[in-house]
């Protein structure tokens, strides 16, 4: 059989290959259900194969890959433009194929099935935070129907909620009053489930040297650390700090022509939760950092008052990505503020964040 390259369009139970020779000619068009996939690869000489980076397309690389295959997964948004007609399982197979084959085309890397678990750990622990933000805003609701008003934060709401609940002069019922105990049993519930997830994320960033490493960056804690090597492994496929900030939407969008550049707002491109978590933590280092002398911190700092508080966030949390990418991709431990202008150039981070804006 002469296939040089195959693209495949997967799904749960159908799925259309396209398969090109040596001279790029159609050799290859079928369908295969799930159970002919394994056998109809396992004989199949070794060639390059691609798909889109979706649900199952991890498992199908590792599968692919230990039966002697070079395995690519491309973004479906790189994929599109190869399309060339109408929408159906057939083009799409043969627009995988075409975009495999382009030497400048960007992968992503296969996971792990380790990576995957703690990706799952991750997003089953984030759907739990936005629920715990959900019940505690009905509860605020609610008890501001009574014009019972609480401070701010899921703290403050927990401390009030015994006293509002055993407060006899305030205008809550009986009736209202086992409801609030209700919704006050499922806010724990929740934060009991998410100390789980938390505690189960840390014992793991215990055991691995990259999390190690990331953790000794201000601004990085175990959830950030165990995320960013859940989302990029040891970020060997990107070629530069930049590139890694620039994935996860961190640098400024650009609207540039004619030699003239125009910079815009943040990209907010690519991976939404990982670049919330370092942005979060970008704010904490910030607040931090005015209690210290170091050049990063006295960096952020000058942004911060230049500019706004918000941009020094954004310029720190990009400060950090690219640090991260050293880290990861050198194998290096990270060598503390001062050595920052060895890891990356500090002078374009900050000509950057001036044009970033608030996440």
């Amino acid at each position: 059989m002469n296939i040089k390259r195959m693209g495949i369009d997967l799904a749960k139970q159908v799925f259309q290959l396209h398969g090109v020779d040596r001279l790029d000619k159609p050799s290859e068009r079928k369908k295969l259900n799930r159970a002919q996939m394994h056998s109809y690869f396992k004989q199949l000489p070794p060639a390059l194969i691609g798909m889109e980076a979706c649900g199952s397309s991890h498992y199908w690389g590792r599968v692919l890959s230990a039966y002697g295959h070079t395995v690519k997964l491309i973004a479906p948004q790189f994929v599109k433009p190869y399309v060339k007609s109408g929408k159906n399982d057939a083009n799409d197979a043969e627009a995988i194929c075409e975009a495999v084959g382009r030497p400048n085309m960007r992968f992503v890397s296969i996971k792990s099935a380790d990576q995957q678990v703690m990706q799952a750990e991750h997003r089953i622990r984030s759907r739990l935070v936005r629920a715990r933000t959900a019940v505690g805003n009905e509860i605020r609701g609610l008890m501001g129907e009574f014009g019972i008003i609480t401070p701010q934060g899921i703290g403050q709401l927990r401390r009030a909620l015994p006293i509002i609940q055993e407060d006899k002069d305030n205008a809550l019922t009986e009736r209202f009053k086992v409801l609030l105990s209700e919704l006050a049993d499922e806010l724990q519930q929740i934060d009991a489930r998410i100390d789980t997830h938390d505690q189960r994320i840390q014992a793991a960033a215990r055991e691995d040297d990259r999390v190690q490493r990331l953790l000794a960056i201000e601004g990085i804690g175990p959830i950030t650390a165990s995320a960013l090597v859940v989302a990029v492994g040891d970020a060997a496929q990107f070629s530069c700090g930049r590139d890694l900030a620039a994935w996860v939407g961190l640098v400024p969008r650009q609207h540039s022509s004619g030699g003239k550049q125009r910079l815009g707002h943040i990209t907010k491109g690519g991976d939404t939760y990982l670049r919330t978590l370092l942005i979060h933590g970008a704010r904490a280092a910030l607040n931090a950092s005015a209690r210290k002398t170091d050049s990063r911190s006295r960096w952020a700092q000058a942004l911060a008052t230049r500019r706004n508080r918000n941009i020094a966030t954004v310029a720190l949390a990009n400060k950090n990505a690219r640090i991260a990418w050293a880290v990861l991709c050198k194998g290096e431990a990270y060598r503390g503020a001062k050595a920052d202008a060895v890891i990356l150039n500090t002078s374009t981070d900050t000509s950057e964040a001036a044009s970033c804006g608030a996440p």
